[in-house]
């Protein structure tokens, strides 16, 4: 794992299995982002079997394995979804085409864990809730922001145990490294990626959505920009957004791709998260001039001001919790409707965007 390389950071946690050998079978399709390193790291170490890996290159296919080298390489997508052990495929195909290989995966009887964004338009969200509906299975995402950080995991059970009283605001900064010079063709074409605020912005939404308990809101205003990389004409490296939450709640983001090459880590991301008797800050990958490494949570509430340094004390329990809830069709890592709702806010905020340059 690169700490400066945000399109391969794929954490590795503690095992902590709740099954056993070759009771969850699942498959890796589509490695068109190295998040889906990170995805089977935690399918794995919460005691998924990763039985298949398939992608029409073989040379991302020889990379993956040379990390999981349990996985076979299958013939084709076909010889994947048609296995019968396969539960659930992970997926972190290019965003224009993560839903319509989802459409394919539950059409299959698979549930299926996509990378986030999970899709890049509201035709793509209709066409996902038609066929969950339709196939009752699950259809996943990767928001791996607070899935995967330790200090955004603990930061919700400081919240629900009401350690800051109501959250009434949330702000999030994604800044994220770009080396240009590494992306694919596809990271710089809009149809494919589908916007700083459909694809990044993903993960602040989702925040905003869990951390206030929201099941709904408005995007209010929200902008985006291309301000430093004219030469990619349809590369957007400024987002921001305000939203209000059906509960009151609101939340600011701004997510970019202007994280400067002094900085140690590819992206110096943070969350606040303000509450009726206190506040939390979240330092998720680095402390900016200090060597106290990743996930630095900060509390301040009516009881004083603490600090914790989080990393590899808290784990990741959403893998775990995802593959209880295929096996016993529950929704305890994450509902469907949160999953949904995420994305289509994402949506919503890139299609009513104003322009700032």
């Amino acid at each position: 794992m690169s700490i400066g390389d945000g399109a391969n950071y794929a954490p590795k946690g503690k095992a902590a299995p709740v099954v056993g050998p070759g009771e969850f079978v699942f498959a890796a399709v589509a490695l068109d982002h190295g998040h889906i390193n990170g995805q089977c790291n935690g399918l794995t170490e919460a005691g998924g079997t990763l039985k298949w890996v398939f992608d029409p290159d073989p040379a991302k296919v020889e990379a993956f394995r040379e990390q999981f080298p349990q996985a076979r390489a299958a013939r084709s997508e076909a010889e994947v979804l048609e296995d019968p052990e396969v539960r659930l495929v992970a997926a972190a195909a290019i965003p224009a085409y993560r839903c319509p290989l989802g459409l394919r995966v539950m059409a299959h009887g698979k549930d299926y864990f996509t990378d986030k964004t999970p899709l890049v338009s509201l035709a793509q969200l209709a066409a996902a809730k038609a066929a969950v509906a339709r196939t009752g299975r699950k259809y996943m995402v990767y928001y791996s922001e607070r899935l995967h950080v330790e200090c955004a995991v603990q930061a919700g059970v400081l919240v629900k145990s009401g350690a800051i009283g109501r959250v009434v605001q949330t702000i999030g900064m994604g800044p994220h490294r770009i080396n240009a010079d590494t992306r694919p063709d596809w990271f710089f074409k809009r149809d494919l990626y589908g916007g700083i605020l459909c694809d990044i912005g993903s993960h602040q939404i989702e925040q905003f959505l869990y951390y206030t308990g929201a099941a709904d809101a408005k995007v209010l205003h929200s902008k985006v920009g291309n301000y430093r990389y004219k030469q990619y004409p349809e590369l957007e490296d400024f987002g921001d957004a305000t939203l209000l939450a059906d509960n009151g709640a609101t939340g600011y983001f701004r997510v970019d791709w202007l994280n400067p090459k002094g900085l140690r880590s590819w992206g110096d991301g943070r969350s606040f998260l303000l509450g009726t008797h206190g506040y939390i800050e979240l330092r998720k990958y680095v402390d900016v001039t200090r060597d106290d490494g990743p996930d630095q949570l900060i509390l301040v509430n009516d009881d004083g001001e603490q600090r914790f340094s989080l990393h590899g004390q808290v784990g990741f329990p959403f893998f775990g919790q995802l593959i209880l809830d295929c096996i016993g069709r529950t929704e305890n890592a994450m509902t469907q409707a949160h999953a949904f709702k995420a994305a289509e806010l994402c949506v919503q905020a890139q299609m009513q965007a104003l322009r700032a340059e």
